[in-house]
């Protein structure tokens, strides 16, 4: 049944892709001599909630141990009238489902009514004394143990509703329009934490206190909208093709804040029940706003012309206005600045692009094209910002960015092709603001640019191989000196330093503002960036055919620092096979190596070398043994490993050294291995069964949450945690009729 395949999909692998090329023609035919169909069944899943936590995740099958499968699909043809009625149903059964309602005069008029769920299950489970957890006022209470309250699992239900419509005023002038509106409700992960802060203890004895610290496990209540509506009107000339239209977004959140009630005793950072000093406890305790109601208007306009059958320009041209301006006092929030209901938030945001494509000679491409963005932020500022007596306010920072791109392509002789482009890029992130403050920065950076170049070189090298090599590079550099913290301010109001230059003053970059343990953002820093690809497509035989694909790429960062991320590496290999044994069979096949590192090196001495290597292999095979009986099974695994290779700053204390020599962080693995089998026969020529079996095992090896088997504990003592080991089983049977 092709619903059921559909509702039992983890991810659009390749070998997925596989099978439905392989049932191409079948699925064309279907476009050009469609029919109606209904299919009713029943699934079963193995194990509990915990078993199917990440088996479950998006396809419906974590509460329940059965399921109800329930698909239609009518159509109805007019073809003397041109009129079509269409009306499907999918994963009926489910928390997936959807249908779909649309009636069209061909060349004239169309409507469409879409509805469809999706929900999300949290694969962790919390385990907590809290009352009221995923509301917008839970009590916080402490267990006397960990993992001895109550296990709350957490899911985010969405629920959207899409009707669509389109007319054809002559054959040149179309209008089109759609309507979206989108509910979530629920709740996901989400906490607050605090660690000794001037704001509420007496300066200097945060040294010694192991009162002033909490973290605390508070979900996130989800209740809120999303519309959207668009409108446009398609005009085409021949070689002139032209939309103009506007687009609106609508949120609303029926959530303003969270509230928690705070206990008088928590835990210490030693896991020891404490009582929470009462400036502490009265900031856990204060609301938290959680994301206010925005809206954004934009009116367009885009299009192409051509000139000669050779040569075509496109252009884009984009104004959107957005704002904020929910009332603090409706969201539940107090302490507003003086003058200040709301935030009062705008944006005007002004997209201009065009390019231009030719071919001048019948061997020569040209590409290029230009993209100017600038965003006008007009939010008031004001005092929102305090932290004992120091206050500051937001930021309004009104950023600008211009990217333009040239490609040339010329076929070469012997069967080569070979393109060389050009990449630039330029930043204004904005003027920082002088009455904010970025806390704990070095430095800032108000504009960057970056050129980039990509040269490729393809070949037919017979009729059965082609292949191709290209090499990318990019190098961003500072286009502006670095803004420096004001003198004697220790939470950073930002200002130019005349002594600061753009150049390289004695191999470091801006020396005046050089920190050998300073912060520097790597969006600001300078970068060289390069990156090679091979690709190559193999078909020996009409039967057989191979792709395959390497790509390994660095980025290297250079600031006035010895501090922050420092370079990153990746490659990637894979392959991807497809076999046709008979005219009733096909087999199919991939494989892929990844391996990415990133070298950190922290301010407070440690450094990272975090490394991820994935290993995926999948196998699919797709046949009929008779004209009756159609089988597919699919095999996939997927071997996922984070090592984090630590050590630390030799210029360090001796102490933390010896730490981290007798401690340090254990890999995190993730194993899955899942194997898809479906059979379907069919009993006439309406009807049919269809059998599909799913078997998934996954194995997790996380610290995050727990180490050594003992979960980590809030201050409360609430854990979370998920199975490690997890098996699953499904088995569904559907019967299929069909007919014209």
């Amino acid at each position: 049944m092709k619903t059921t395949k559909q509702s039992l999909a983890f991810g659009q692998s390749l070998i997925a892709l596989a099978v439905l090329a392989a049932f191409a023609p079948a699925r064309a035919q279907e476009l050009t001599q469609p029919g109606s169909s209904v299919s009713v069944g029943v699934g079963a899943v193995s194990g509990d909630e915990k078993d199917r936590a990440r088996f479950g995740m998006f396809n419906g099958l974590r509460e329940h141990s059965t399921y109800g499968l329930f698909d239609f699909n009518y159509v109805k043809r007019d073809d003397a009238a041109g009129f079509w009625t269409r009306f499907t149903g999918r994963n009926l059964g489910l928390d997936t489902r959807e249908l779909n309602f649309s009636q069209e005069k061909q060349g004239d008029w169309k409507y469409s009514l879409d509805y469809n769920e999706m929900v999300r299950y949290d694969p962790r489970t919390i385990n907590t004394g809290m009352t009221g957890a995923g509301t917008t006022t839970p009590t916080v209470v402490r267990l006397a143990t960990p993992g001895s309250g109550q296990d709350v699992n957490l899911d985010l239900k969405r629920k959207g509703v899409t009707l669509a419509a389109e007319k054809w005023f002559s054959p040149s002038l179309q209008f089109q329009a759609s309507f979206k509106n989108e509910d979530k409700d629920g709740a996901r992960m989400f906490g607050k934490g605090f660690a000794c802060s001037a704001s509420w203890v007496a300066a200097g004895s945060c040294a010694t206190s192991t009162t002033q610290w909490a973290i605390l496990a508070l979900p996130e209540p989800v209740n809120a909208t999303t519309r959207q509506f668009e409108a446009k009107l398609n005009w085409n000339s021949g070689n002139f093709l032209l939309t103009g239209g506007y687009y609106g977004s609508f949120y609303t959140n029926s959530n303003g804040t969270l509230t928690p009630t705070i206990p008088g005793t928590l835990n210490n950072p030693l896991g020891a029940a404490t009582t929470v000093d009462a400036g502490l406890r009265t900031t856990l305790g204060l609301p938290m706003g959680l994301p206010p109601d925005n809206q954004a208007h934009q009116f367009y306009v885009d299009g192409n012309y051509t000139f000669t059958p050779t040569t075509r320009a496109t252009f884009r041209y984009a104004y959107t206005h957005a704002t904020q301006d929910k009332d603090f006092g409706s969201a539940g929030l107090t302490g507003a600045p003086a003058g200040r209901a709301n935030l009062g938030g705008e944006i005007n945001t002004t997209l201009i692009q065009a390019g231009v494509s030719a071919r001048p000679l019948p061997k020569l491409n040209l590409l290029a094209n230009v993209r100017y963005e600038s965003k006008d932020n007009k939010t008031p500022i004001a005092l929102y910002n305090i932290e004992g007596t120091t206050t500051w306010t937001n930021g309004a920072p009104s950023p600008k960015k211009l990217t333009a791109k040239g490609e040339a392509s010329y076929q070469l002789p012997a069967g080569y092709r070979g393109t060389l482009g050009v990449d630039f890029e330029q930043v204004d992130h904005g003027a920082f603001t002088s009455t904010d403050q970025v806390a704990g920065l070095s430095g800032l950076r108000q504009k960057t640019e970056e050129t980039g170049y990509r040269l490729e070189m393809r070949k037919s090298i017979s009729d059965s191989v082609t292949g191709a090599l290209s090499y990318v590079a990019s190098r961003r550099t500072g286009d502006s000196p670095w803004l420096k913290p004001a003198s004697g301010t220790s939470t950073g109001v930002f200002q130019a330093d005349p002594n600061c230059v753009s150049a390289t003053v004695g191999g470091v970059p801006n020396a005046c503002i050089y920190s050998r343990t300073g912060i520097f953002p790597i969006m600001f820093e300078d970068r060289e960036r390069d990156k090679i690809r091979l690709w190559t497509n193999w078909t020996p035989t009409e039967r057989l055919s191979m792709q395959f694909w390497i790509e390994d790429g660095t980025d290297k960062y250079h600031g006035p620092t010895e501090k922050g991320l420092k370079d990153s590496g990746m490659r990637l290999y894979s392959l991807d096979a497809s076999y046709t044994l008979t005219d009733t069979w096909r087999l199919t096949g991939y494989w892929s190596h990844g391996d990415q590192m990133i070298h950190v090196a922290h301010s407070t001495g440690y450094m990272l070398a975090l490394r991820d290597v994935n290993d995926a292999v999948g196998l699919g095979l797709v046949g009929k043994p008779n004209e009756r009986l159609q089988l597919g099974a699919n095999l996939t695994y997927l071997n996922d490993k984070n090592v984090y290779g630590q050590t630390l700053d030799p210029l360090g204390s001796a102490a933390n050294l010896a730490f981290l020599a007798a401690n340090g962080l254990p890999d995190v693995t993730y194993r899955v291995a899942r194997l898809n089998l479906f059979g379907q026969y069919a009993l006439d020529k309406k009807s049919s069964i269809r059998v599909d079996l799913i078997r998934q095992q996954s194995k997790l090896n996380e610290w995050t949450w727990g180490y050594n088997g003992v979960p980590y504990a809030y201050s409360d003592n609430t854990t979370i945690t998920s199975n490690p080991d997890q098996s699953v089983t499904f088995v569904g049977a559907t019967y299929i009729y069909s007919w014209k």
